[in-house]
């Protein structure tokens, strides 16, 4: 007989000890669970399943997957049972005047957790006459479990359909745990619905600024931890049901809170319909142990949409353009002006001998923009741009096709900058120094709250009936999406 249980609690040095010295065969493993600071508490023992081994062999060392989850299950509903035992016998007096309470009948609640769904009795007793109540009866269990989940399952559960669909988390959730029957994937989805709701109402009131401290305030406060870097970026989900390309489209905004020590976090929020983003933001650094006089480093891609989100969290923040959002823009008008064509020479006005190539001067005038963009020189970036628009209109109406779809590029383009124009700092000097200057660490973000959910053939597209809509829990939604 192997007891393995001792002092209310289950001895996991003792369970290895004990299996190391099973060299023989068919062995019965069982449970003892003994009070020591209670001589006249029953011992009780409870058999758990027969150890059966042969020779040694990769495939009979140790424990067994199953009997494994057998050997959790059954040390669970020991101690819940006697822990169930426990409350309900201490709560049968009154505890105003000491009369036990009156029985009028019993039924079974299920209690789910990590090792097993346990069938619990759930008496039913008469409210004490001592004292005025609102119900005539009540159940203690009820009382003491108001939920049919333990913490930890529900944490597994809401972990797991963050990361892949419902239908694998449920199966992967029952191969490695003993819940007993396998969870069906609607009631997971249900119950990870209601962790988002229960945590969206924990959040705070939504403000506009953040900061509630002054100059002096923040003089006097200790030396901060070192900088905190947030990334924030965006991704496009849509349905499978859509009958148009744009119907059914929204976006989600993810980002990750980078700090120099520790781990970082990632969180996301639908734009058009949360209605907290700046709150949530502002709990996802707090968790980190912000400081008023710490320094934040916030690095966007310069779109309107987030672009005023990480504004008044932080007095010492510092709103950076993401250096590889403008590099792609450059890159892409580069390659624009590689197909540029001079316009026919006009035989009534004089040429030169020799006529310089269009799209070699234009290479040449991007380079400097990318220059003046990476020193922060913003002011000769944007006579760059004003120069290259001259350039590219003064073929007048003979301007060919490939110079206008560039012409109108370069105007996005000096929009773009001009919006942000007090985000762009010295690149290289931050670059030097050893400071993010790029949200490319954002992309993983992206893809573990948003594109990791449908995308890489881990599951079909869902309906629009299926879509959670759980505010501000992108890690919720069963979407597909690509990185914007």
């Amino acid at each position: 007989m192997l007891p393995l249980l001792g002092l209310e609690r289950f001895d996991r040095r003792a369970l290895n000890r004990t299996l190391a010295g099973l060299t023989t065969t068919d062995r019965s493993v069982q449970i003892v669970l003994q009070a020591d600071d209670a001589a006249d508490t029953p011992t009780v023992v409870r058999d758990v399943f027969s150890l059966d081994r042969e020779a040694l062999a990769p495939d009979t060392v140790g424990l067994q997957l199953g009997e494994a989850h057998d050997l959790l299950t059954a040390v669970q509903h020991t101690v819940v049972t006697h822990q169930v035992n426990t409350a309900i016998t201490t709560q049968q007096a009154c505890p105003h005047c000491g009369q036990a309470r009156r029985h009028k009948d019993q039924r079974t609640i299920v209690l789910r957790t990590l090792f097993g769904a346990l069938r619990l009795p759930s008496p039913r007793w008469w409210h004490c006459p001592c004292q005025p109540q609102r119900t005539r009866t009540f159940r203690p269990l009820a009382v003491l479990l108001p939920e049919r989940s333990t913490p930890e399952l529900v944490y597994l559960q809401a972990k797991f359909a963050a990361l892949t669909s419902y239908a694998i988390s449920a199966q992967l959730l029952a191969e490695v745990l003993p819940l007993g029957r396998r969870p069906d994937p609607t009631v997971l989805r249900r119950q990870v619905q209601a962790t988002a709701h229960r945590l969206e109402g924990e959040l705070g009131e939504e403000q506009v600024s953040f900061i509630d401290t002054c100059q002096r305030d923040r003089d006097a406060l200790a030396r901060p931890d070192l900088p905190i870097t947030v990334g924030l970026d965006g991704g496009y989900v849509h349905s499978a049901t859509q009958h148009s390309r744009r119907d059914g489209w929204f976006e989600v905004i993810a980002g990750k809170v980078m700090p120099t020590h520790g781990k970082p976090t990632c969180f996301g929020y639908v734009q058009t319909y949360d209605t907290k983003p700046k709150r949530r933001l502002f709990e996802v650094l707090n968790s980190h142990g912000m400081q008023p006089n710490q320094q934040i480093t916030f690095v966007t891609d310069g779109g309107e949409d987030i672009r005023d989100l990480p504004r008044f969290l932080n007095p010492q923040a510092e709103h950076l353009l993401d250096w590889f959002h403008i590099t792609m823009r450059l890159t892409v008008m580069s390659t624009m002006a590689k197909g540029l064509r001079a316009p026919p020479p006009d035989p009534d006005e004089f040429q030169p001998a020799a006529r310089c190539d269009l799209a070699t001067e234009v290479g040449k005038s991007l380079e400097s923009l990318k220059w003046f963009l990476w020193h922060g020189n913003v002011y000769r970036a944007l006579q760059t741009i004003e120069d290259l628009q001259c350039q590219l209109d003064e073929g007048g109406e003979e301007t060919t096709f490939e110079q206008a779809r560039l012409v109108k590029a370069m105007r996005e383009f000096d929009t773009y900058i001009r919006a942000n124009a007090d985000r762009i700092p010295n690149y290289g000097e931050h670059h030097r120094a050893g400071e993010t200057i790029s949200s490319s660490f954002v992309e993983s973000a992206v893809n573990q709250v948003i594109s990791k959910r449908v995308v890489k053939k881990q599951r079909s597209l869902p309906s629009s009936s299926r879509l959670v809509r759980a505010p501000g829990v992108p890690e919720l939604f069963p979407i597909a999406a690509s990185p914007r």
